[in-house]
C-alpha cells in the first residue's frame, strides 16, 4: 500500500491552488494546427474573413476542446512538481462547462485547485482537481470543470514506479 506519508502530505493541500499557468496567446495558427488535429474544420474556428463577417463575435475563436487540452500542460505541472508525483495518469472529468468563447489572438491561462485525495490501491493516490482556463481581461473564465488523476509517488528506496516497470 502508499505509504501515508504521501497520502497525508497531498491531503493537507487540499483547498490550495497548485498551479497558475503563464499567459499564452492563442493565435489562429494553434487553432488551426487544431483543426488540422481534430478534422473540426467548422468555418467559426478556421475561416478568419468569414468570422469577421457573419460571426456576432467578429472573429474566429477557439474550439471548446482546445481551450480543455490547454489544462492538461497543468494539471502535469501541478501534479508532477509541484506534489512530486513521478506518474499522473488521466482518469476523467466531470462537470466541465464552457462559459465564453476565447476570441483569436486572446491570452489565456489556467488555473489548478485540489479539491480531493483519495488512496487507492496500486499504490497510487485519486486526485480531485478544480480547472479553470481564464480569459485575459474578462471576469468569465473561458471553462471550468474538475480534472480526476491517479498519481503515484516515488517508493521509499527511490526507485520510481516507471523504472520498477521497465
Amino acid at each position: 500500500m502508499i505509504s501515508t506519508d504521501h497520502v497525508a502530505r497531498v491531503q493537507a493541500r487540499v483547498g490550495e491552488r497548485l498551479w497558475l499557468s503563464d499567459w499564452v496567446c492563442i493565435e489562429q495558427s494553434r487553432i488551426d494546427g487544431f483543426a488540422a488535429a481534430t478534422g473540426d474544420h467548422y468555418w467559426l474556428h478556421t475561416n478568419p474573413e468569414r468570422a469577421r463577417r457573419e460571426s456576432p463575435l467578429g472573429s474566429t475563436i477557439a474550439h471548446g476542446f482546445l481551450t480543455m487540452s490547454m489544462l492538461a500542460p497543468s494539471c502535469l505541472h501541478a501534479l508532477l512538481d509541484v506534489l512530486g508525483a513521478d506518474e499522473v495518469l488521466n482518469y476523467g472529468v466531470e462537470n466541465l462547462r464552457f462559459l465564453a468563447p476565447v476570441l483569436c489572438g486572446a491570452r489565456v491561462r489556467s488555473s489548478i485547485v485540489l479539491r480531493s485525495a483519495v488512496a487507492k490501491p496500486g499504490e497510487r493516490v485519486l486526485v480531485g482537481l478544480d480547472c479553470s482556463v481564464e480569459i485575459e481581461g474578462q471576469q468569465r473564465p473561458a471553462l471550468v470543470g474538475q480534472s480526476l488523476m491517479l498519481i503515484h509517488f516515488p517508493n521509499q528506496i527511490g526507485v520510481t514506479h516507471a523504472a520498477q516497470a521497465a
